[in-house]
């Protein structure tokens, strides 16, 4: 038998025995044991004992009824309690003044069965709105897990902060599902329209970023065009194959010239801002995706403390927010009050040097119809005072 059920014995065993320490269980709930009939049974003694049902004889021992009671109180819930499984209960606790240390396994053990089921949740609810071009449910389920996470925090007696793991708990973190095709096909597309349509770029490089792209390629060649657009450098398909050879993406295999003219060549037809709003959408689903994924791997190892399985959890929600907040941006309503303003130029040391990078710059002569002149007149020698 694991340790967990011989825990949920122990508490219960022990609380038959010596119903007062119910008393220091006031923070254990029913729903934190794993079997139903231990989650009948405790909410039964909970009961009698709130109703005031004697608990102790006038010899100070506990009557017989107290047992016979509780089991007839918890069947009425559940089925296969009998008077003989609660000797099993009392037989499995080695010592009734412990209860509150099992009553903390059984906590933790909740801890984890409880940020499993809702990561699983949030999994199934992230593939199923990718599926549907929807993010509502995945960032709804993404909230209640922080909040359950919350909770779980306060209950166990720790702050609710994240926090990075280990290095060897990182190694078998769950890879991001696969994108699907109409997701490439956006990214594609997007891609083609922001090369072509240079002045797009304004429409997205606020809220978009490279790590948005399911495909790793799609993403570098994002790069590429935001790093050209940072600098004030022209877009098209010379210069974004030049940007993309010299920071060693066609050496390193992560793009090749061929992909590169593909999507340089491509229509280039389309919003930009609706195709970011897009590859955001199933930005958000993946990472809700990878985030469930490895917080429910965390909280498969039992031998994580709950402390730790909870602020792992939180930092492993860390990407999905991160996400979700550029989400916000990208499809916020624009006040009414706020008036549009153009933004600052950059400064003119920063155009030039852009501009030197990407064309000769030729030395300008001074035009001689234009050129003022403040030289002396001929013949006419400079005077002196000498007083």
């Amino acid at each position: 038998m694991k340790p967990l059920l011989r825990a949920e014995q122990a508490v219960l065993g022990a609380v038959l025995l010596d119903p007062g320490q119910l008393a220091a269980l006031s923070w254990l709930a029913p729903a934190h044991f794993y079997r139903p009939v231990h989650r009948a049974l405790f909410a039964a003694m909970r009961k009698l004992h709130a109703e005031g049902h004697p608990t102790l004889t006038d010899a100070g021992e506990v009557p017989i009824e107290w047992v016979t009671g509780s089991v007839a109180e918890a069947s009425v819930n559940v089925r296969g309690l009998s008077a003989s499984y609660a000797h099993t209960l009392i037989a499995a606790c080695p010592r009734p003044g412990h209860a509150p240390v099992y009553g903390r396994m059984v906590l933790e053990g909740a801890i984890h069965r409880t940020v499993t089921q809702h990561a699983v949740r949030l999994h199934q609810v992230a593939r199923a709105d990718s599926l549907q071009g929807e993010v509502d449910g995945a960032l709804h389920q993404a909230a209640v897990l922080a909040d359950v996470l919350a909770s779980l925090a306060h209950r166990w007696g720790t702050e609710p902060r994240p926090l990075a793991p280990a290095q060897s708990r990182t190694e078998a973190a769950v890879p991001p599902p696969a994108a699907t095709e109409k997701a490439l096909q956006d990214e594609q597309i997007l891609l083609s329209v922001l090369v072509n349509q240079p002045a797009a770029m304004n429409e997205v490089v606020l809220w978009l970023r490279p790590g948005d792209f399911a495909e790793p390629g799609h993403g570098q060649l994002y790069r590429c065009l935001g790093a050209l657009h940072h600098r004030g450098e022209p877009i098209d398909e010379l210069t974004v194959l030049w940007e993309a050879q010299r920071r060693g993406l066609l050496a390193d295999g992560v793009l090749t010239d061929v992909q590169v003219r593909g999507i340089c060549e491509g229509c280039g037809v389309g919003s930009a801002e609706f195709l970011g709003e897009q590859i955001m959408r199933s930005s958000l689903t993946r990472t809700a995706a990878t985030s469930a994924g490895a917080i429910r791997a965390l909280a498969e190892d039992e031998a994580l403390a709950p402390g730790r399985l909870i602020s792992h959890a939180l930092h492993a929600l860390g990407p999905l927010d991160e996400v979700k907040a550029r989400w916000k941006n990208a499809t916020a309503e624009p006040s009414a009050t706020t008036i549009p303003a153009s933004a600052d130029p950059p400064p003119p040391a920063r155009i030039d040097a852009a501009l030197a990078r990407s064309q000769l710059r030729r030395p300008t002569r001074p035009d001689p119809a234009t050129q003022t002149t403040h030289a002396r007149p001929a013949g006419r020698a400079p005077t002196r005072s000498h007083s």
